[in-house]
C-alpha cells in the first residue's frame, strides 16, 4: 500500500460479500441507519466503501471486518414509499482501512487508496490475458449445464490488462474468502496466476458435479 496517500474518512456498507473493482451489484438497503448513509451519499459524491464482515451479520452491528475493501458508486438508486432503498453501485477502486471510527449515525471509516504495488510488464500480462478468459469462458459454459446464469452474451473483456483481470475475477464463480484473495493480491500479475489457479480448481469440481448428475 502507498503510505503517502491521502486519508479520507469515508461512509462504510459492511458486507456478506465482497465488491471487486468493475463489479455491478444491486443493494437492498433497508436498515435505518444505511438509509441514512444512502441519502448523505446521494448529497454528496455517490460514494461509500464496501468490506467483507468476517464475523457477525449485516444487520443489527457488532460484526468484525476486514480492513480491505473497494469503493462503490452509487449508478442508479430508487426510494420505496416505506424508506427502503434499491441501489446498483459499481466497485471502482480499493481502499484499505487505516481506523474505525464510531458507528455514528452509520459505520465510517478513515480510509486510503490501495493502487498495485511494484512493477508490472502490461505487455507480457496482455499476452497472458487470453489464456486465462478462455479458462474463464470454459468453466461458465460449464456452469450453464447446471443451469447457472452468466453475463450477457455480448459482454466484452477491456484491452486493459489490469481492467479485464478485475472483470474476469467479478464473473467467475467462487466465494467471498476466494474473491477478498483476489482483492488483496499486490498486483496484476500475481492477480492473474492466482485467477487462473481459482478458474482451474472450478473446472474439476464443475465437472465432477455434471458428471454425478
Amino acid at each position: 500500500m502507498t503510505r503517502n496517500s491521502a486519508i479520507a474518512t469515508m461512509p462504510m456498507f459492511p458486507l456478506g460479500m465482497v465488491l471487486l473493482p468493475t463489479m455491478v451489484v444491486p443493494i437492498h438497503v433497508f436498515e435505518p441507519r444505511y438509509r441514512q448513509m444512502t441519502k448523505d451519499c446521494l448529497d454528496g459524491d455517490r460514494e461509500f466503501g464496501v468490506v467483507l464482515i468476517e464475523r457477525g451479520s449485516e444487520v443489527g452491528g457488532g460484526d468484525t471486518r476486514t480492513h480491505a475493501g473497494t469503493v462503490a458508486k452509487i449508478i442508479d438508486s430508487q426510494e420505496f414509499p416505506d424508506g427502503r432503498w434499491g441501489l446498483v453501485v459499481g466497485g471502482m477502486r480499493r481502499v484499505q482501512v487505516v481506523d474505525w471510527l464510531e458507528d455514528d449515525p452509520y459505520p465510517r471509516a478513515e480510509v486510503q487508496d490501495w493502487p498495485d504495488a511494484g512493477y508490472v510488464d502490461n505487455e507480457d500480462l496482455a499476452r497472458q490475458v487470453p489464456s486465462v478468459a478462455g479458462l474463464w469462458r470454459r468453466v461458465l459454459a460449464l456452469q450453464s449445464e447446471l443451469g447457472a446464469p452468466g453475463p450477457p452474451a455480448d459482454f466484452e473483456i477491456s484491452e486493459d490488462p489490469s481492467t479485464a483481470i478485475w472483470q474476469l475475477s467479478s464473473l467467475s464463480p467462487m466465494g467471498p474468502l476466494d474473491r477478498q484473495e483476489l482483492l488483496t493480491t499486490d498486483n496484476a500479475a500475481l492477480r492473474l496466476a492466482l485467477l487462473a489457479e481459482l478458474l482451474s480448481d472450478a473446472e474439476v469440481v464443475i465437472r465432477a458435479r455434471i458428471e454425478m448428475g
